[in-house]
């Protein structure tokens, strides 16, 4: 923007000089934000979630053979064939 004043010229100037070091500065906030909070989840030993999805199946998969086995056990021990 140019003007027949040098005064407004140089408040522009510093206008724009300081909204690039605001934005700078925030970028460096949210890079240092980013940083520690990839250390602290690091540091909690905290799983993904594709991890969480393959541990539940499996946790549910056994449920449903622990309960296959306790309504088999009835069925088992009235043969005599169920040792405990």
């Amino acid at each position: 923007m140019q003007t027949q004043n040098p005064f407004l010229d140089e408040m522009a100037k510093l206008t724009n000089a300081a909204m690039g070091l605001a934005q700078t500065a925030g970028e460096e906030a949210k890079a240092a934000f980013r940083a520690q909070a990839d250390r602290l989840v690091a540091e909690m030993d905290l799983i993904r979630r594709d991890e969480f999805e393959v541990l539940k199946a499996e946790i549910a998969a056994l449920r449903a053979e622990v309960a296959a086995l306790k309504a088999a056990k009835p069925a088992a021990k009235k043969a005599g064939k169920v040792t405990e």
